[in-house]
């Protein structure tokens, strides 16, 4: 009778698949072509599970000749948006990305993979210079490992370089006291990945390689940040091929991304201080008469000695969603 009462009190995310379909339909006609959404909040990420998220749903939606693919996302793994972007080019003719709003990092590197970027006057994509958290980490406050970025590490160097006064001083022996030595050199080996992954995705619809290069460089290394906003002019500038998306669609697709923003909220129950329930939605990817998404289902303890929460009881999962002629059928995909 507890457990009952405890999961009656859960508050639950919204699923709002008749909204999302209209609009989706509504788009389509609009577009003249299939529209395939993907979007993050800001829990979630580009991740190896959404491309066998994206195979149940381009399984359901058939081979089309264009797909035109809605990004919304902080970004992720790189390595997973080459093998998101190969998987698409497997069931159509062409990829256009229709972006309203956030593409950031991983995202961008998806958009790299469309024939033709179409952006909104919110939109913009960034630099994907590499950061990575590994297992030798710096840690933060909360006892997290913090991600390290090899521009971060390149200008502290260079700035102890320019400011030093014994010529004969390593600033790898300070640096190492906060940075472990193997960090860097992941880190270092991680942003040629970066460059490789990049024109991997560009040579889909890009075979000059000076071209690849120019641009693949320019996303890792030109910009000073690794959230600079690349606006559309910009996009343009380093090689891209972007256009203006129409009002009539980034209206409509900024209408979704309220949907999908209200369904990815977060929707955590308190019981007291130490023990706490997440129930949120962090990626989703939807089309015609289908929707895929992953929910966060889990209780948190904080454990007061090591000042970090904790998850017990997890049972997140990928969920999916199907309208059968006038039915809608709700499972758990399973993928391990």
């Amino acid at each position: 009778m507890e457990t009952k009462s405890k999961n009656n009190r859960e508050k639950q995310p919204p699923i709002l698949f008749d909204k999302t379909q209209a609009i989706i339909k509504e788009v389509n006609k609009l577009l003249g072509g299939t529209l395939v959404t993907y979007f993050n909040n800001p829990r979630g990420s580009v991740c190896h599970d959404d491309v066998v998220a994206l195979f149940e749903l381009l399984e359901k939606i058939g081979r089309q000749k264009n797909i035109y693919l809605f990004i919304k996302s902080s970004g992720g793994n790189g390595q997973a948006s080459l093998r998101i972007v190969n998987l698409l080019r497997q069931y159509c003719e062409e990829v256009v990305a229709v972006i309203p709003l956030e593409c950031a990092s991983a995202a961008t590197m998806i958009a790299l993979g469309a024939n033709e970027i179409r952006m909104g006057p919110m939109a913009y994509l960034t630099p994907v210079d590499t950061s990575l958290t590994h297992a030798l980490s710096p840690i933060d406050r909360d006892n997290d490992r913090v991600s390290v970025s090899l521009d971060e590490l390149t200008r502290v160097v260079r700035l102890w370089q320019s400011q030093k006064s014994d010529k004969n001083e390593n600033p790898y022996q300070q640096l190492f006291q906060y940075v472990h030595p193997l960090v860097i050199g992941a880190v270092d080996r991680a942003e040629s990945l970066s460059i490789m992954l990049c024109k991997e995705l560009l040579a889909y619809h890009i075979k000059d390689e000076k071209t690849q290069d120019k641009i693949a460089n320019a996303l890792n290394a030109r910009y000073p940040s690794h959230g600079y906003p690349i606006l559309l002019d910009e996009a343009k500038r380093i090689g891209l091929k972007s256009e203006h998306l129409s009002p009539e669609i980034n209206t409509l697709l900024l209408e979704l991304n309220e949907l999908y923003s209200e369904m990815g909220q977060r929707a955590t129950t308190d019981f007291d201080d130490t023990h706490a329930h997440g129930n949120e939605i962090l990626n989703i990817w939807e089309s015609t008469d289908v929707l895929v998404y992953y929910q966060q289902d889990k209780d948190w303890f904080y454990r007061t000695e090591e000042r970090r929460w904790i998850s017990l009881n997890d049972n997140s999962s990928w969920r999916r969603t199907v309208r059968v002629g006038s039915k809608v059928e709700k499972s758990i995909l399973h993928i391990a």
